[in-house]
């Protein structure tokens, strides 16, 4: 059914789906927007993890139908389903599905990383660079992940609120597995669903082994942006390397770093032609200082904290970490002062230097875990209560609606965004009775 663009953005704000692939963007906003591509990332930039390339398999011919419905309500030009070529399976179904809708393409990708990074993936889709600083509608491209998609169209067809969150877990566990589990229930009982750890002292990456972060806490609640759970050994080189404090790590660089630029030279922002230079950022370490202008700082501002610069050094330090910790320094008022230049050219031996999943998954020492399946398979059993975080999003903290001792259904809507705040809208992923609301969260138990 046709659909207009202020009743897909207000039917998508009501349902409160944010970007599934880790960022959190609130969806409502992102498609008030009036872009001539719509491009769908399903490239699954992490290694390890499999939610975006089995349910572009499973849900194909819905996937084709939420695109063009879009990019019919959005006006765009064209949308396109870019997915990894090794994805055979998931292209031939999405092929079959387009054949009838002339503005749907499919686009595949190499299996590099960061793939799945806006900014790489629409220069390797439509050849054009973002601006440094900028998004990529800056040059015309709206990008939604798979999940973020799908959850869009159920609730624009359907009125489906994002109670459930799909991810996926391996590594070290008796199981692995990809389940669609209730927003809001613990790491540990979606751990415990893939056959629990089969290491006695486990820590959990919470996210890609890149990019995710550190979690010791197994109670943790899972939440509309959690993608998977990567269960090591706390001794794992990967755990230890996460848990390593930025001031520890510029100790080791004091005397470690050779500033041969290794770091800069795999940047992919760098390699897009952005002015990124993680190893001059280093000469903190050594110098105190980086040797270059004050106004240059704002560079920093640039790294999508994709942690390629870590797996580049020789010495295994961590540029990326540094940049992050300047930009809490720097404050908002430099990056909003940085000046948004679109480079002429990529760099000229990009296509060279860009880093294979294979070759990262071995340095990474996962290779044991890449060759798990972790196949879609039902959630087994129902939770009896969940906690739901009033911030799983960017922006502020949704506000409860909702007190102890209240009853709720199952999609029922328990917080909204702040009045006049970038947010999104909380619903409850179980039916039962709300027994405590606290400044982050609501908890619900079933009766």
């Amino acid at each position: 059914m046709p659909m207009d663009k202020n009743q897909l953005i207000a039917a998508v704000a009501e349902a409160g789906v944010v970007g599934a692939g880790g960022a959190g963007f609130p969806a409502a906003v992102k498609l008030n927007s009036a872009p001539s591509h719509v491009i769908v990332n399903g490239a699954e930039c992490e290694p390890l993890l499999k939610v975006d390339q089995q349910l572009a398999l499973a849900n194909a011919s819905e996937l084709a139908a939420a695109l063009d419905l879009v990019v019919s309500a959005l006006g765009a030009e064209a949308g396109i389903l870019a997915l990894k070529e090794k994805y055979h399976q998931a292209a031939a179904a999405l092929s079959q599905q387009i054949t009838d809708k002339p503005k749907l393409s499919l686009k595949t990708l190499g299996n590099y990383y960061p793939m799945g990074d806006e900014q790489v993936l629409v220069f390797e889709v439509l050849g054009r660079i973002v601006p440094e600083g900028g998004l990529p509608l800056a040059c015309g491209a709206l990008v939604i992940n798979v999940e973020s998609l799908l959850n869009i169209y159920r609730a624009a067809t359907k009125g489906q609120a994002v109670t459930e969150k799909y991810l996926t877990v391996t590594g070290q566990v008796a199981s692995p597995a990809t389940f669609k589990v209730p927003v809001g229930i613990t790491l540990a009982e979606v751990i415990n669903a893939a056959g629990g750890p089969t290491t006695a002292n486990p820590v959990v990456i919470n996210g890609g082994p890149m990019m995710g972060k550190l979690e010791e806490d197994f109670g943790a609640p899972v939440t509309k942006t959690t993608k998977g759970l990567i269960v090591l050994d706390r001794s794992h080189p990967q755990a230890e390397a996460k848990k390593r404090s930025i001031g520890a790590m510029m100790r080791i660089a004091r005397t470690a770093c050779c500033h041969c630029m290794f770091c800069t030279d795999l940047c992919p922002r760098y390699l897009l032609g952005h002015r990124l230079h993680p190893d001059r950022v280093m000469r903190l370490a050594s110098y105190g200082h980086t040797g270059e202008p004050p106004d240059k700082a704002g560079e920093v501002f640039l790294c999508c904290e994709c942690g390629l610069c870590e797996q580049a050094c020789v010495m295994g330090l961590q540029p990326w970490r540094l940049n992050r910790e300047l930009k809490g320094r720097l404050g908002p008022q430099v990056a909003k002062a940085l000046i948004k230049v679109t480079p002429e050219s990529v760099n000229r031996f990009r296509e060279f230097r860009r880093y294979p999943i294979p070759k990262l998954v071995q340095k990474l020492g996962l290779s044991p875990y890449d060759r798990l399946k972790a196949p879609l398979t039902p959630f087994p059993g129902k939770p009896d209560r969940v906690r739901l975080l009033l911030k799983q999003h960017l922006g502020a903290p949704s506000v409860p609606i909702v007190k102890p001792g209240d009853a709720v259904q199952a999609g029922a809507k328990v917080a909204g965004p702040a009045q006049g705040a970038l947010g999104a809208a909380v619903h409850a992923s179980l039916s039962g009775r709300v027994v405590k609301v606290d400044p982050d969260s609501v908890t619900i138990a079933r009766e």
